[in-house]
C-alpha cells in the first residue's frame, strides 16, 4: 500500500495520467481551471524544486500555508510532503520555517521575508506573478516557477513517519485517506474514484480530507469558490451536475 504523498500520487499517474484531478471554479471571475493527475503531478514538481533550490527548505522542517480555496492549494500541499516538509495552519506548534500565502496575506508576512522565505501566489489564472510586483525579499511564485525543472527527486525522500501535518503523518494521513475516514460523517460521502465539489481551503484541519481523500482513492475535486457572491445554491447545483460530481463539503458539514 503506498503510504507517502509521492508514492500515491506515483500510483495514480501510473494508473491514469490523464484523468481530471483538480478542478476550480471562481464564480466571481468566472475562472474555470481543470488539472489533470499528470499536469498537477507537474506542478507539484516545480514547487517542490522552488521550495527545495529557492526556497532553501528541507525535510523535517515546518511550511505555513495560509491559502484558501484555490487550484493551487494542493499543489504546495503535494510540493511540501513531496520535499518532507510539515504543512502548518498556524504556529501554536512552534514557529514555521517557512511561509506560503496569497494576495490577502502579502502584508502580514513581509516582514519576515528577512529571516525566513516567504513565497508569495497572487492567485491568479495560469499561477501568474503580481502585477504590481511584491515586497523586497518576498519570492513571487508566479515569477519565480517557471524556470523550475518538470521533476523532482528528493535528495532526501520522506518516510511514512515524516510529519505532513501536526496531527498527521504521511504514512497515517494516507491510510485513512484510502480507507475513507477523513470527510466529515455529516456532510460528503464519496465513494472511490468518486468525485467531491469542496467549498472549503484544503490548507485547513478540517478541510484537509477535500483534497486528500479523493486522491488516495482514485477520485477527485472541484473546488469551488464565490458562490455566495454570485449565483448562490442554484449555480452550485448547476455546477455539481455538470461536473458529474457524487459527493458536497460545504463549510456547514464541518465540525
Amino acid at each position: 500500500m503506498a503510504t507517502t504523498f509521492t508514492d500515491v500520487l506515483a500510483r495514480e499517474l501510473r494508473a491514469d495520467a490523464a484523468r481530471p484531478l483538480v478542478t476550480f471554479y471562481d464564480f466571481a471571475t468566472g475562472e474555470r481551471v481543470e488539472l489533470s493527475v499528470a499536469t498537477y503531478a507537474n506542478w507539484v514538481a516545480k514547487t517542490a524544486s522552488l521550495l527545495v533550490e529557492e526556497a532553501d527548505l528541507e525535510r523535517g522542517q515546518r511550511l505555513l500555508v495560509d491559502l484558501p480555496a484555490h487550484w493551487l492549494t494542493p499543489v504546495f500541499l503535494g510540493a511540501a510532503w513531496s520535499v518532507g516538509l510539515e504543512v502548518v495552519w498556524d504556529e501554536a506548534s512552534g514557529e514555521a520555517d517557512g511561509v506560503v500565502t496569497g494576495p490577502s496575506g502579502l502584508a502580514a508576512y513581509a516582514g519576515r521575508a528577512g529571516r525566513q522565505p516567504v513565497v508569495a501566489t497572487a492567485l491568479l489564472p495560469l499561477g501568474v506573478r503580481f502585477a504590481d510586483g511584491v515586497p523586497v525579499g518576498v519570492r513571487d511564485f508566479g515569477l519565480e516557477v517557471w524556470g523550475q525543472p518538470d521533476a523532482f527527486v528528493a535528495w532526501d525522500p520522506p518516510t511514512d513517519g515524516d510529519q505532513a501535518t501536526p496531527d498527521w503523518t504521511q504514512g497515517d494521513l494516507m491510510r485513512a485517506a484510502a480507507a475513507g475516514t477523513l470527510l466529515p460523517s455529516s456532510g460528503a460521502v464519496l465513494a472511490d474514484g468518486g468525485r467531491l465539489l469542496s467549498e472549503v481551503s484544503p490548507a485547513s484541519p478540517s478541510g484537509l480530507a477535500s483534497f486528500v481523500e479523493p486522491l488516495a482513492r482514485s477520485g477527485s475535486t472541484v473546488f469551488v469558490v464565490g458562490a455566495d457572491v454570485v449565483g448562490g445554491r442554484s449555480r452550485l447545483e448547476e455546477t455539481y451536475a455538470a461536473e458529474r460530481a457524487t459527493a458536497h463539503l460545504s463549510p456547514q458539514h464541518l465540525p
